[in-house]
Parts: structure tokens; C-alpha cells; sequence
């Protein structure tokens, strides 16, 4: 059974999620509003810099550019880098530019069966294959 994710917005967050369930073997769809990724990247001003320094905000699998030497990455070094990581693991073919998501049902169990099966079990078993959102 394929199993897909979805995932909202191409911000620094869609982005990891949608490699991390790629890596997991799901099959993600980011909904992306806009026709470009970056998140809030996209918005700020050019002088905009990180509020943390640069190691506090760099990926676990993607170092920042030699180039890079600030601290305190500009906005459009910040902007760049995500650029980057998106492009390094090819995730732009997993994005669905200008489409926004507003508004999510699940189909599948009652919200009575899915209560009564969290008090039973504990676990978020009921949401494995019953249904999809």
C-alpha cells in the first residue's frame, strides 16, 4: 500500500518533514501556497539575520557553505541554504507550488470508536489503515 503524507508549507520544517518521511518510505505531498520555498525566508527584509547563531541552525546532514562565515547569516544566505538543501535531495518534485491546503477531515472511524480505542489500547493504532485524511 503506498503511503502518502501530507505535509503544509516549504518553510525550513515542510522541508525536513517531507525528507525525514522520504527516508521512512512515505510518499509526502507539500502543499506549498506560494510558487517558491523558503517559508518566512521569503518575507523578511534583506537585513534580516539569524537570532541564533549559525551552528544552532544548521541541518545534521547538510553543512552551511564554506562561504558562509558569519555567525549570524543575512537573510538571503539563510534563504540560499535552504535553497540548497532542498535542491541537494531533490525535494521540489514533492511540492505542489500555489495550492493551499484549507481545510483537513479525517475518513474512517467514528471519533466515538477512535476515543473508546485509545482508552483500550493506549496507542494510536486505530489511524494504521482504516482510514485516510
Amino acid at each position: 500500500m503506498e503511503r502518502k503524507v501530507a505535509i503544509i508549507g516549504t518553510g525550513i520544517s515542510g522541508l525536513l518533514a517531507c525528507k525525514y518521511t522520504l527516508s521512512k518510505g512515505f510518499h509526502p505531498i507539500v502543499f506549498e501556497a506560494k510558487s517558491n520555498i523558503g517559508g518566512v525566508w521569503t518575507k523578511t527584509i534583506e537585513t534580516t539575520r539569524l537570532q541564533t547563531p549559525k551552528v544552532l541552525y544548521q541541518l545534521s546532514d547538510f553543512p552551511w557553505p564554506s562561504s558562509v562565515i558569519e555567525d549570524f547569516p543575512k537573510q538571503h544566505q539563510v534563504f540560499d541554504y535552504i535553497q540548497s538543501y532542498a535542491h541537494h535531495f531533490d525535494l521540489l518534485r514533492h511540492i505542489k507550488f500555489d495550492t493551499k491546503g484549507v481545510s483537513i477531515e479525517y475518513e474512517g472511524l467514528s471519533e466515538e470508536e477512535m476515543q473508546s480505542w485509545t482508552m483500550w489500547s493506549g496507542t494510536d493504532a486505530f489511524l494504521s489503515s482504516k482510514g485516510k485524511w
